[in-house]
């Protein structure tokens, strides 16, 4: 598929999608025009990549990630090292301070909507 369709269907735009290339977290190959071209694999690719950047993860991390992540097909792929697995145990816990913190925003923003609330109750 080319790299507009790629686009479409992962909601992620070209210019992300030929940074991911750079960054060497997708490939593809090129037609005799030189166009890129996906093969199918690459909407589930690029899907993953999307959520390892929305957990915080950065290119480098995620570039050792992506080997050892379950492949289309669903069998795993046993590249991960110890060093990796150390390094994201690391990102799991720092994705779970962020987790802890937000909770702890979001209950003191339903404490002050709930003072608010009662406040104007009292007044009609």
């Amino acid at each position: 598929m080319r790299i507009g369709e790629l686009a479409q269907r992962t909601g992620v735009s070209e210019r992300s999608l030929r940074y991911y290339e750079e960054q060497r977290l997708l490939g593809s190959d090129r037609t005799p025009g030189g166009h890129r071209d996906y093969p199918e694999r690459a909407v589930d690719r690029v899907i993953h990549i999307q959520e390892l950047f929305a957990a915080g993860l950065n290119s480098k991390t995620i570039a050792q990630l992506l080997p050892c992540m379950r492949d289309v097909d669903g069998g795993p792929n046993e590249a991960a090292t110890p060093e990796l697995v150390a390094q994201l145990a690391i990102e799991r816990e720092r994705i779970d301070r962020t987790i802890n913190d937000l909770i702890r925003s979001r209950e003191v923003l339903d404490d002050v909507i709930d003072r608010a609330a009662a406040r104007f109750a009292e007044k009609s």
